[in-house]
């Protein structure tokens, strides 16, 4: 870790160009955008590749659920084992496993084995690895940074993620006119420079001390979360917004039947809220949140709300766009502020498990989200559900105000050691991956 790491909260931020000096964190952030970027075009030629084999909605809904469940099922033992192992090489490993998924399907479809099997079986193989490499990259950056440079890295990380997440699945558009073996090779081509990107970082690492996998350890994240009230607060208030709030699901009928746009205008829907978000990130890479952050955070999550509310009634193209836009802007400043916060207050050897709950909740959200759209615009409307989610959004934001007292009132992004836990043992010197 920079010797910087031990400054306190009270001295001077540091700038975005102190940033880009910290070269083990720079060094991640371009694998992990090489890394996002292939996975996003693993993703788009799978679903793509699925949908021509068989012409069926159902196996392309299986894929995505074949992705979801081992990811589910494996995230809590996965943070256990990201805390007692090397985060850079469970990191790298997760980039050569999906760079041999991504040649496996490339000589399937040269040797024409393609299957529905192989690739629902692949897709298994991605959700397990997706299970380690969230916690493990998330757990990895407090690493990489000193504590008063942190809310800066996850900004600029999530800046990277989002232009990746954009431009991933519109250059697997632009390859798919070369044919589908040129996107699997260029997604394992990326993973390889993902892996080499990784394999030569160097950062501080105190192995940790080796423990039985026993419940009491895997479950050790979730009596964290739990105890930890601002930790508790900001990851459930990201969950109950993301499954009220969210309005993806439906955006094909808002394209379709109340904007009247067609294909092009859901494409452009759908890339709204990540733009937002892109230049959101953007804007806090430039200038953190300093002061106020609990508040901060329950506003921006009001503010997603409202957004919602606006894109649910409006008629207009432009402004669902606009509404959308905001919305993941908004919803930048929470995911900044809560994983930074999440962060700062867990210790070291307790980062993995806590990350692997994070992700569940942010997994469970999104899946369960999409369902409690589509079940309520059964009952509702379309234009009902986006509505009552954004309503419900709203409210609570303002519940967790009173339920969280603690997050609310949050000044400082500040490293808070939680009651009774003991100092990280001092730190070696860095060594390689």
């Amino acid at each position: 870790m920079s010797g910087s790491a031990s400054a306190s909260a009270s001295s001077p931020q540091p700038s975005f160009s102190d940033l880009t000096r910290e070269r083990p964190f720079m060094h991640m952030w371009t694998a992990r955008l090489f890394g996002t970027a292939a996975s996003q075009m693993l993703l788009v030629a799978i679903g793509w590749h699925m949908y021509e084999l068989t012409s069926s909605a159902w196996d392309l809904g299986l894929v995505g659920l074949y992705q979801f469940v081992p990811a589910l099922l494996l995230a809590l033992l996965a943070g256990h084992i990201v805390d007692r192992h090397h985060r850079g090489r469970i990191v790298a490993a997760c980039f050569a496993v999906q760079g041999l998924v991504g040649l496996v399907l490339l000589l399937a479809v040269l040797e024409k084995h393609d299957t529905r099997g192989l690739l629902l079986g692949l897709s298994l193989v991605l959700g397990a690895v997706r299970a380690f490499q969230m916690p493990a990259q998330q757990a990895l950056t407090p690493l990489l940074v000193p504590p008063s440079m942190l809310a800066r890295a996850m900004a600029f990380s999530s800046a990277g993620m989002q232009g990746a997440i954009i431009g991933g699945p519109a250059l697997g558009g632009l390859l798919f006119v070369a044919g589908m073996s040129v996107v699997y090779g260029a997604s394992v081509a990326f993973f390889v420079v993902a892996c080499v990107l990784v394999l030569r970082l160097r950062y501080a690492y105190t192995p940790a001390a080796r423990e039985p996998v026993t419940l009491s350890t895997v479950f050790a994240g979730v009596d964290f979360i739990w105890k930890r009230k601002p930790v508790l607060g900001a990851v459930s208030l990201d969950l109950f917004a993301v499954l009220l709030g969210g309005a993806v699901a439906l955006l094909p009928i808002y394209a379709k039947d109340i904007l009247h746009t067609g294909p092009w205008g859901l494409g452009l829907l759908r890339g709204a809220p990540a733009v937002g978000a892109l230049v959101m990130s953007i804007a806090l890479t430039r200038r953190p949140v300093e002061r106020h952050v609990g508040r901060t955070l329950l506003l921006a999550i009001g503010l997603f709300g409202l957004c919602m509310v606006v894109f649910g009634i409006s008629k207009s193209f432009i402004v669902s766009l606009i509404a959308l836009a905001v919305s993941g802007g908004a919803d930048m400043v929470n995911v900044v502020i809560r994983q930074t916060l999440v962060q700062l207050e867990t210790p070291d050897a307790m980062r993995g498990r806590v990350s692997a709950v994070n992700s569940i909740f942010i997994g469970a959200s999104n899946q369960l989200g999409e369902f409690e759209s589509g079940a309520t615009a059964a009952l509702l409307g379309p234009v009902g559900s986006v509505v009552v989610g954004g309503v419900g959004t709203m409210l609570v934001a303002l519940t967790w105000f009173k339920l969280f007292p603690s997050l609310a009132q949050r000044d400082r992004l500040v490293v808070a050691m939680p009651s009774g836990a003991k100092p990280i043992a001092p730190i070696k010197p860095a060594e390689p991956v």
